[in-house]
């Protein structure tokens, strides 16, 4: 096998690595707003569940030259987000979102999206996602290397769940219906193809 040490690797080289080994990842679309009541929307594959009780969510945020990006520095502040999954049909304009785009302009306008009011945050959804999850801050931690900020972990405690009926069915989750989309690397995503059942011991 080939074997690489981290250390002797630049930033990019680990990241292509991670992300073309760790795959497919699950993709996270996030509301958030601004103190100035803009709404920021963009995507994360660094996403996961972490806990069921309470039901806690993880994405982290990568920091360009050791600044926040909107979505962290809106969540450390407000502490509110609604978290979307990303699906077939809603990919297209979740990629959309994935563009650099100033504090005061948001990705909303880049995108077909259609807002919705939360019930336990002041965040807005996305009515074009089958699954939303209202979220409060649970925790943050700061990811360092040589004492410099690089990451923004977030730990998001779901508040409220909204499913569309599609994909509800007396509490699971279809996942045909569902369609999530995953992330690969690159511009590369995958939807989700054969899959089989092994019995657990």
């Amino acid at each position: 096998m080939k074997e690489i040490r981290p250390e002797v690797l630049s930033q990019k080289e680990n990241y292509k690595l991670l992300i073309g080994s760790i795959i497919p990842r699950p993709i996270a679309l996030v509301t958030t707003e601004s103190d100035d009541n803009v709404l920021n929307i963009a995507p994360f594959s660094f996403f996961n569940v972490v806990s069921s009780d309470p039901p806690i969510l993880s994405i982290a945020v990568q920091r360009v030259n050791g600044e926040m990006k909107d979505t962290a520095r809106n969540i450390i502040q407000n502490k509110e987000a609604v978290v979307h999954i990303v699906d077939t049909d809603n990919v297209r304009d979740a990629n959309q979102t994935a563009a650099m785009l100033s504090h005061e302009e948001s990705e909303l306008e880049r995108t077909n999206f259609e807002t919705v009011d939360s019930v336990e945050v002041s965040v807005k959804g996305l009515k074009q996602s089958k699954v939303r999850f209202e979220a409060v801050l649970y925790d943050d931690i700061v990811i360092e290397k040589d004492g410099q900020p690089i990451s923004d972990l977030l730990l998001l405690e779901v508040k409220n769940y909204h499913f569309d009926e599609r994909i509800y069915d007396d509490g699971y989750i279809n996942k045909e219906e569902l369609k999530a989309v995953s992330r690969l690397a690159g511009n590369d995503y995958a939807e989700i193809g054969h899959t089989f059942t092994i019995e657990r011991p």
